[in-house]
């Protein structure tokens, strides 16, 4: 499996951030990362080996980034304004520099689904919410779709604008709820077991319903707990029969 690491010098988080690719050819899967992990987090928990048999076969391409969150929500010294301002900077990270990474290093037709699990699943379905122009769906994993789940009682515009449970019901913009409507990817998928949390899965996807968008969901059984071996069966499964 072809494997690289590059990085370089982002504008808008002012520092250095690495991205890893794996694969030659496909579209694109954007892996965010959980919590307070990073860039190598998914090769580490050995996820992207359950992919490598459809990443040789050129079935898609995976690039993994790396996370601010200990820069942002879960740094709890931060005032909640700051946490906030970071979480912005790093949207504007995907939208301005890795968008445009993953479109020089594949086409610029490469279709690109946002890829995550536990709060890699919140950012990636907000990512994909907010630029339906530039992204083509999310496959998220065990997440909660609330962001005053992680600000712990901080409350402001920019936090409604990046919690989805939120700002959707709201959408009446019709270039974003024309694209969102249009995806045929919009995945999500949960465990039953320990720590997971279905009942904020039914929830967020009620909201999606509501505003006539579809999306595919799924909650598998109790010994599915919010941990790897979950997702790693769950994502080999979306991949190799959802695409």
């Amino acid at each position: 499996m072809r494997r690289e690491i590059t990085s370089w010098y982002s504008p808008a988080l002012n520092k250095e951030m690495p991205v890893a690719s794996y694969g030659h050819y496909g579209f694109a899967v954007l892996l965010i990362p959980t919590a307070g992990a990073d860039y190598l987090e998914y090769e580490r928990f050995q996820l992207i080996q359950t992919l490598e048999p459809m990443i040789n076969d050129g079935k898609f391409r995976v690039f993994s980034i790396d996370s601010i969150n200990k820069e942002s929500w879960m740094n709890y010294q931060m005032e909640g304004a700051h946490r906030a301002i970071r979480h912005n900077q790093f949207n504007q990270y995907v939208f301005n520099e890795v968008v445009p990474f993953i479109r020089n290093a594949t086409s610029q037709e490469t279709l690109i689904y946002t890829c995550g699990a536990s709060l890699g699943a919140f950012h990636s379905m907000n990512l994909f919410l907010k630029r339906p122009d530039i992204l083509n769906g999310v496959i998220a994993m065990s997440g909660v779709y609330d962001l005053t789940e992680y600000t712990r009682g901080y409350w402001d515009e920019q936090v409604y604008y990046n919690s989805p449970i939120h700002y959707i019901p709201n959408l009446t913009d019709t270039f974003y709820l024309d694209k969102i409507r249009a995806s045929h990817h919009i995945h999500v998928y949960t465990g039953s077991g320990e720590y997971e949390d279905p009942d904020a899965n039914r929830r967020f996807t009620t909201v999606l319903y509501d505003k006539g968008i579809w999306c595919d969901l799924q909650i598998w059984g109790q010994d599915m707990r919010h941990d790897w071996p979950t997702w790693r069966s769950m994502l080999p499964y979306i991949l190799g029969n959802k695409f």
